[in-house]
């Protein structure tokens, strides 16, 4: 295993060496990844950091108000309650654990660490979530995009192929949104293997597939970082918490550009009782797993709809007759899917949610509805 704080000694030609007698490059040392004003970065210290490890009961440091417990304090900066109940659960140690603000913040930060505003640029495959394009454009950071092959699987080698000497990403969303299936592991550890940089396996839908989690394996690859979310399997899309699980190296890296008390209290809490309710979160996800192994054979029986793609997610991409009629007549009935017509290799398509039963009977009724209308229109 390769870690980032054991100098390696390699440069680019001894790197180049590795790769050609084994296909695996040992990744750039963490400091050639990092923005050099990053890596310098004296980050700010909380009042809270100051003090930690020992008691107090008499808070007068932070300006706080006095009254209002326990809302007039300022949250844990590091979420160290939550992490220790969530490493049980990810089985992924604290130290290895980073929260944000949803999984945004992190998709975010990645940009600020490592990418150098008008220097730098990452490769992502397309189609694929579009906040990475949104954050590359907020940073000032070159997006190259790599076009999904048939069944919107991944290929390596043409990943690869548009890496340059500044590429310091890789964006993988695994299952892939909007298309829902899951990329190649193999594909997908061959990047990891090959690539010097920083690879990102955004896994916010990994719940619902049968693949394991990449977070897993972060020992076999330290130039990963596994993104996850409470908003999916865990039902919180509300109290927007995203996670990142890295090295510890990485991860402190995160805490230290990140703002000081990012997660509020009232996000924490709610995030350690549903913790306490992981039992029934799995059977929740088992539901919406039947629910949709229900759905993709029931769309396929409709004349409209041309293919429903496999989906290892909570959702599943629909190529239907005319994708901007059916979404308007579906708005009509107070029924919202995604309609993913204008989005690359997903034309002709709507994103289809996984909802409860009795929704997703509703959604079957309705479209068989539009289609009665349509022969109906036909004939006269």
């Amino acid at each position: 295993m390769v870690v980032f704080d054991k100098p390696a000694g390699q440069d680019k030609a001894s790197r180049d060496y590795d790769k050609a007698r084994t296909g695996v490059v040992k990744p750039r040392e963490l400091h050639e990844l990092v923005r050099g004003n990053i890596w310098k970065l004296d980050p700010y210290s909380c009042a809270r950091d100051e003090f930690k490890g020992r008691e107090a009961h008499v808070f007068l440091d932070a300006n706080e108000s006095p009254y209002n417990a326990p809302y007039n304090r300022y949250p844990d900066p590091l979420q160290e309650r939550l992490k220790e109940s969530l490493a049980k659960v990810k089985q992924v140690p604290t130290e290895r654990i980073f929260l944000g603000n949803g999984s945004d913040e992190a998709i975010d930060l990645v940009y600020r660490i490592f990418c150098e505003p008008g220097v730098d640029n990452v490769v992502a495959i397309a189609p694929t979530y579009g906040m990475y394009k949104v954050c590359a454009d907020v940073n000032d950071v070159g997006y190259r995009t790599v076009t999904l092959g048939d069944g919107y699987q991944l290929d390596a080698g043409r990943v690869l192929d548009a890496v340059n000497a500044y590429t310091k990403v890789i964006w993988l969303c695994s299952p892939n949104n909007p298309t829902g299936n899951d990329l190649d592991r193999l594909e997908v550890e061959r990047i990891l293997q090959e690539f010097d940089g920083i690879v990102v396996v955004d896994e916010a839908y990994s719940d619902f597939s049968q693949l394991p989690p990449l977070r897993l394996f972060l020992d076999h690859f330290p130039n990963m970082i596994v993104l996850n979310t409470f908003s999916k399997a865990w039902g919180c899309a509300a109290i927007r918490l995203g996670m990142a699980f890295a090295s510890r190296q990485i991860i402190d890296l995160f805490n230290k550009v990140k703002y000081p008390y990012n997660v509020n209290t009232l996000t924490q809490q709610k995030a350690l009782e549903m913790l306490d309710e992981a039992t029934a979160t799995e059977g929740r996800v088992r539901q919406i797993c039947r629910e949709r192994e229900h759905m993709l054979p029931a769309m396929e029986e409709l004349p409209i709809c041309q293919r429903v793609y496999p989906s290892a997610a909570n959702f599943f991409l629909a190529k239907v007759t005319d994708a901007d009629a059916i979404y308007s007549y579906l708005v009509d009935k107070g029924i919202i899917v995604r309609n993913r017509n204008r989005v690359q290799m997903c034309e002709g398509c709507l994103r289809i949610t996984i909802g409860t039963k009795e929704e997703n009977n509703e959604l079957l009724a309705a479209l068989r509805q539009y289609e009665s209308e349509c022969r109906k229109k036909k004939t006269t």
